[in-house]
């Protein structure tokens, strides 16, 4: 497939990619009242919780869950929404994806992380980018329950964690899964990690860290002869944070084996279902590492848009809706490409 020119412009004096980065987590608010929570157990004792946003037509949104593939899910469309790092299913940009598939009669069904619901996790291992195996479960799920048209939606490390499920599917996809859509990825975990640790980026690479630590001391707690907290003030980097935890609890060698194994720029060309790949040319956590023109040139399957404007996870639209562009871009692939 192409890499294609993209058609987003910016609003008048937020074309700078750290506005448009920061911005919407400061001004964006979308209702999630109507979401339906939903905990499912994983196969390793723990669960993972899921918010439903479901259209009335075809589904008793009564039920969080539903009791099985019987209760009229079978001729609807369902989009599955991953988060990126630190997120949840109910920030904006999650919920904003969530809203325009109803406006369309699809049902949306945003996934949290394994510690990122608000309730840490039952075990040892925290999420990470190469964690496939638990966005397979919710497909599972959801398969289960019904839904024979699911595309997959992702942003950031959400973006990279969907590209990555199904590149390593490969030819063997499930017929069920129709497309992916992901936004500001970092397809290459080392490159974009050391984008990140530069000084313009210090104040993301704090908050960051900021709020991992509270789930690293929380481990602690549960798990004392296996992770430890102390010290943590010494982490500067994901390097350091990789190295000290991502990887030893994970099973990787060390934070390079971890980006490695989990980048999903190394299985872009293994993609067999329609998928989209966004990236602003002025993100600030994505280095030309990120932006992979020759595989999306070689793939038939792999469509890359890169935008002047952006930032990561921005995409600014000002409109009576409160609906921004990549919303908008997610439903007009997923309407073109795949159903």
């Amino acid at each position: 497939m192409p890499v294609i020119d993209s058609h987003y412009r910016p609003p008048f004096l937020l074309a700078n990619g750290y506005v448009q980065s920061i911005l919407p987590t400061l001004v964006r608010h979308i209702d999630c009242s109507h979401f339906q929570r939903e905990r499912l157990d994983t196969h390793d004792g723990d669960f993972l919780d899921l918010d439903w946003s479901r259209t009335q037509s075809g589904s008793d949104s009564s039920s969080g869950s539903g009791s099985g593939s019987d209760i009229g899910y079978a001729g609807k469309t369902l989009l599955i929404i991953s988060h990126g790092l630190e997120g949840h299913s109910r920030r904006p940009y999650v919920a904003g994806i969530a809203r325009e598939a109803n406006n369309k009669g699809w049902d949306a069904l945003a996934w949290n992380f394994r510690s990122c619901s608000g309730e840490m996790n039952k075990t040892l291992r925290f999420y990470h980018s190469g964690a496939t195996d638990d966005l397979q479960h919710v497909v599972e799920h959801a398969h289960k329950l019904g839904y024979q048209s699911i595309h997959l939606v992702g942003f950031s490390m959400g973006g990279n964690l969907s590209l990555l499920y199904v590149g390593r599917q490969g030819r063997a996809i499930p017929q069920y899964i129709k497309s992916v859509c992901a936004f500001s990825v970092p397809c290459d975990l080392s490159a974009s990690a050391s984008r990140l640790a530069e000084g313009k980026n210090k104040i993301f690479m704090w908050r960051f860290l900021k709020d991992l630590r509270l789930k690293v001391e929380a481990k602690a707690l549960d798990f004392p002869e296996q992770i430890s907290a102390a010290g943590y003030e010494q982490i500067k980097t994901f390097q350091h944070f990789d190295d000290r935890y991502t990887a030893p609890i994970h099973g990787f060698d060390d934070a390079a084996d971890y980006w490695a194994q989990s980048s999903c720029k190394s299985v872009l060309s293994a993609i067999r279902i329609p998928a989209l790949l966004v990236n602003a040319k002025n993100d600030p956590f994505l280095p030309a590492e990120c932006f992979p023109y020759d595989e999306a040139r070689l793939s038939e399957w792999l469509t890359l848009e890169v935008p002047d404007s952006g930032g990561h996870v921005g995409f600014i639209e000002f409109n009576s809706d409160n609906s921004y562009w990549m919303e908008k871009r997610v439903i007009s692939f997923v309407e073109k490409m795949a159903l």
